[in-house]
């Protein structure tokens, strides 16, 4: 036997130990009476999720997270999803590991571990937005999120959701954007005597320019709110005091959100540094390629600008005021997505503020224990992140 095939056992063997201790498997439920309502993916099949039913003293306790994955805003960048599985559900794999805030195991997720926890998969490039009726046959993408938006919570309230005692919409990403954007409607959606609370984590994308001074994230979602007609669907809160394409950005739509909503955040945060801060476009030569992929490769310059995007994003923030139904937990790390796993989410060694990690800070937020709203010193004082190092392979940019 060769060395590639030992090689591959010692991988297996790692991944088995990781699942072991961290995570654990969850099968695929596709939605198929969704199909008929014309609630599906990009390319016309069944919208899906992944759920690992509630138990004990949790069963009557619903926790639904909402999957990232950027988003498409012309026929041409939806086309080049149409085929993953970021667009069809005939492409998603038949089984995710969930770790983290989907853990079962009260060590890893203490306040969430026993919830009826559903992985919602992500495949209309819109955040669940929008809804155009006519199909082109010469491209047959349908942009039809906020349908099936409607028929995976229709689906989960008939399997049981409908007498939920405690609820939370969480989200990473673009999910975590629709996890506020949301927000309000999914509490409608519910009993009033539900506890209904929602988490964003590294959902808070800000309305800035980049390293050129263009408008590069704005023109972006605007292209995406008219592709998919998302206008219709953003909270009418937003959209009858701003452009629609505005109420895209968390800090127009999340200001007259009713829900108590938690926003989980890296202030530097990897994608948007990435996508929103320096975009290929406005990085023509690359300057910022080596410094994009791991922090520490960043000069004194590219730390300043990123100083400078740190501000901005809190002064987004600020939008938000001082409710104490408001979560706020905003490290000065390099990161993007902190819930999903269990390394940043509960672990010896996971990131604290003010001693506190994600997963007790948003427990206590959720259950009304104590409240939390802090803000990180500026990098690089915090040293308990786990800052994202990139693989010059797999680095995606807008």
């Amino acid at each position: 036997m060769d060395k590639g095939f030992f090689g591959w056992l010692n991988v297996l063997a790692c991944l088995l130990i990781l699942l072991k201790t961290d995570g654990f498997y969850v099968d695929i439920t596709y939605v198929q009476s969704a199909v008929a309502k014309g609630a599906v993916c990009l390319d016309g099949s069944p919208p899906a999720y992944h759920w690992d039913k509630g138990f004990g003293a949790g069963i009557d306790n619903w926790l639904v997270h909402i999957e990232g994955g950027g988003w498409c805003n012309n026929v041409t960048t939806c086309l080049a999803r149409k085929n993953t599985r970021l667009g069809s559900s005939k492409q998603m794999v038949k089984q995710i590991a969930f770790s983290g805030l989907f853990s079962n195991k009260p060590q890893f997720n203490p306040d969430f571990y026993n919830w009826n926890r559903i992985k919602v998969r992500y495949c209309d490039g819109a955040s669940f937005t929008g809804d155009v009726e006519a199909v082109d046959p010469a491209t047959n993408l349908h942009f039809r999120g906020a349908r099936i938006w409607r028929a995976i919570i229709d689906d989960l309230l008939a399997k049981g959701m409908r007498t939920a005692k405690n609820a939370i919409l969480s989200g990473c990403s673009a999910g975590g954007l629709t996890s506020i954007l949301h927000c309000d409607n999914f509490h409608s959606l519910l009993p009033a005597t539900t506890k209904v609370k929602c988490l964003a984590d590294a959902g808070y994308f800000i309305n800035t320019k980049d390293l050129t001074g263009t408008q590069h994230i704005q023109e972006i979602y605007s292209d995406v709110v008219k592709t998919h007609d998302s206008a219709k669907n953003l909270p009418v809160s937003c959209t009858s005091r701003v452009a629609p394409s505005l109420c895209f950005f968390p800090q127009y739509a999340a200001q007259t959100i009713r829900t108590p909503l938690f926003i989980l955040n890296a202030a530097y945060d990897s994608w948007q540094i990435k996508n929103i801060l320096a975009p290929g476009v406005a990085d023509p030569h690359g300057v910022w390629h080596s410094c994009k992929l791991d922090i520490k490769n960043c000069d004194s310059d590219q730390i300043k600008t990123m100083q400078g995007f740190r501000l901005e994003f809190l002064s987004a923030l600020q939008v938000l005021g001082s409710s104490p139904t408001r979560g706020m937990f905003i490290n000065s790390c390099y990161a993007h997505c902190q819930s999903e796993m269990q390394e940043t989410w509960l672990r010896d060694d996971s990131p604290v503020l003010n001693n506190k990690t994600i997963a007790k800070a948003i427990g206590d937020w959720y259950y009304d224990r104590s409240p939390f709203q802090k803000i990180d010193c500026p990098y690089p004082c915090d040293s308990s992140c786990h800052n994202r190092v990139f693989d010059p392979q797999e680095h995606p940019e807008l």
